[in-house]
């Protein structure tokens, strides 16, 4: 028993662990593991990953995604989004999505973390943050994606494009568009440069 208090010693509320993490304090992992799920101490949330829940007036809060996703790639390089996201564009996306989107350097697939399903996408790149550049961007990319009307969509798109900032769109275009995407933006922006020559 002293060995289990030892080893929860070094656990705090609101961490997410992996059982390589454990190792270091515990010369029985696996078995401490099962006490201290037993005990409620730690939720498993999948294969090797275990959180510490935190206690509040409402019960336990769940774990914190960005806290989850780094531990679970073992890496904090990732963008966490959402198709909800392109909303904020004002180009007619309307559709609520339930659905988290990782965009990173390690994993590809749906992953179920405790109650929450993650679409990890492996991307060569993408930013630290989101900015309406990206969003725009990303959405040409997942347009098959969308349960929406995509030509509407797309048409709201070119207006939103020729309002935006030429040299940081250009810029996201370039570093984060698919062939199709950097097509789309090419037309739409060669059409505005000439309509500005005439």
């Amino acid at each position: 028993m002293r060995a289990l208090t030892e080893v929860q010693k070094h656990l705090h509320p609101g961490a997410v662990y992996r059982r390589s993490d454990l190792e270091k304090w515990s010369k029985a992992v696996d078995r401490h593991l099962q006490q201290l799920q037993e005990k409620g101490t730690l939720i498993k949330l999948s294969g090797g990953l275990y959180y510490y829940p935190k206690k509040t007036a409402f019960g336990d809060a769940p774990a914190n995604d960005q806290t989850l996703i780094a531990s679970f790639l073992k890496d904090t390089r990732f963008l966490l989004t959402t198709p909800n996201a392109y909303s904020t564009l004002d180009v007619g996306t309307t559709q609520l999505y339930n659905e988290a989107v990782v965009y990173n350097h390690k994993r590809h697939g749906r992953f179920q973390l405790g109650k929450r399903v993650f679409d990890f996408r492996m991307k060569p790149h993408f930013p630290s943050k989101l900015s309406p550049e990206f969003l725009l961007v990303d959405l040409v990319n997942n347009i098959e994606k969308l349960a929406e009307d995509k030509d509407k969509i797309l048409n709201n798109v070119k207006k939103k494009a020729l309002a935006m900032n030429a040299k940081a769109l250009s810029k996201a275009i370039l570093n984060y568009g698919g062939a199709h995407t950097r097509k789309f933006f090419a037309e739409v922006l060669e059409k505005a440069s000439l309509r500005y020559v005439a």
